[in-house]
Order: C-alpha cells, then structure tokens, then sequence
C-alpha cells in the first residue's frame, strides 16, 4: 500500500540551478573570466557544489586554489539560497495532492543540512516535508539505501510502502537498493549526454504535474 513519496531536493522538488548560476558568475565576473550560460550550470548542479565551481573555474578539485573557491562559492551560496529558487512547475499542485491522499512526504538528498534546512524553511516547506535526510545524518549517502531507510523509518513507513522521486541515475539506483518503487524526472538535471530513460526506474515523469494521475493511480490500484 502506497502511504509516502520521497523526494530528492534540487532538480526534483526544487529548481535551484538560477541561484547556483548567480552565485558562480558573481565570483567570475569579480575575476573578470568568462561567465557560465546556465544551461550548462543547470546540467551540473546534481552533482553539486564542486561540480559547478570545476565548470566555472576549469579546475578539479585537488588543485591549487579550488578549495579556496569551493569554500567561497559555498558561503555565499547560503547567503542567497532561495532567491531565484522556486518548486517545479506542478510540484506545487503535486505535494497538495499528496496532502490531500493522506499520504507523507519528505525528502532524501545529498545537499548537506547546512543547507538543505534554511532552504526549506526559506520555500516554506519545513512544516509540511514529514522528513528531510542529509548526508549528515547518515554514514552513507545515495546511491546507498541507507538515507532512504532512515527517511522510512522516520515517518514509519516501510519502503516497500513509499515510491521515490529523482532525477538522476544514483536516486534511482537508492531506492531499487531500498527495495523500494522509483521515479524518475526527466524535467530535472539530467547530465548531458545521459537519459532517464535509461536508469532502469519503475515510471518515468517529463512533468512534475504527470505525478499527480500517477500517485492516483497507484492508489487506485490499491483498492
């Protein structure tokens, strides 16, 4: 029986790529090099802060100087985290009718809480998000089932009972781990070159809105 859906954070639930973009030509421009076109930050921001501060920046992380640039980036990420940042299209009519099914929903990501915590709070979320999992409150992060049985086990659910939402290869390789149904989002910060098509998940989404006759259908089903 479907009881909660489990979310990843940025690409899934939340478009954050405007304000990664800002934050990382901010400090080029102060450097007068060239700035990033967003398309290609929004391809990177899965992968997180580094991959973006390697795209902007042309170093890898090891490199002379990168450390000094990812602690900036950093920094002044959380300073403006939630300016340009806004739900998906039809993700907000989605978790209303999550809401409205009875049903939980929380969140699973590999955004550190540092961050991922004033974001929700930010986007008024904290209150209605039954759980939210960082790689801080865990040994393992995705794609290792363990921030996902720590979310089920938070708001008393058993995976086999809740379907996880990703846009990316290791969210779908998470919750197969769990033993757990997958989505994936098409809309969301695939890599270049890479397809949801090809992560092996349980359903696929173009839209976050296409959840909404999913989760009612597979409530349905139920009956």
């Amino acid at each position: 029986m479907l009881k909660a859906v489990l979310f990843d954070l940025d690409g899934t639930l939340l478009d954050t790529a405007a304000d990664f973009t800002a934050v990382l030509n901010a400090m080029l421009a102060e450097r007068k090099l060239a700035l990033q076109n967003y398309d290609e930050v929004r391809k990177r921001v899965s992968d997180g802060a580094r991959a973006v501060v390697s795209l902007g920046f042309q170093q890898q992380e090891g490199e002379a100087g990168y450390q000094a640039l990812l602690d900036e980036f950093l920094d002044r990420y959380l300073a403006q985290l939630a300016v340009s940042t806004t739900l998906f299209p039809g993700m907000s009519e989605t978790l209303d009718h999550i809401e409205s099914l009875g049903m939980q929903w929380g969140i699973v990501t590999n955004k550190p809480a540092r961050y991922t915590e004033p974001l929700l709070i930010a986007m008024g979320l904290d209150q209605r998000c039954a759980t939210a999992i960082c790689p801080d409150h865990v040994t393992n992060r995705k794609p290792h089932p363990e921030p996902i049985y720590l979310a089920c086990k938070e708001i008393d659910c058993p995976p086999a009972h809740a379907i996880y939402v990703g846009d990316h290869r290791r969210d779908i390789d998470a919750g197969r781990n769990a033993s757990m149904r997958t989505v994936a989002c098409a809309y969301g910060y695939v890599s270049a070159g890479d397809s949801a098509e090809s992560w092996g998940a349980d359903y696929i989404v173009s839209q976050a809105a296409d959840l909404i006759p999913l989760l009612s259908q597979l409530q349905a089903s139920q009956t």
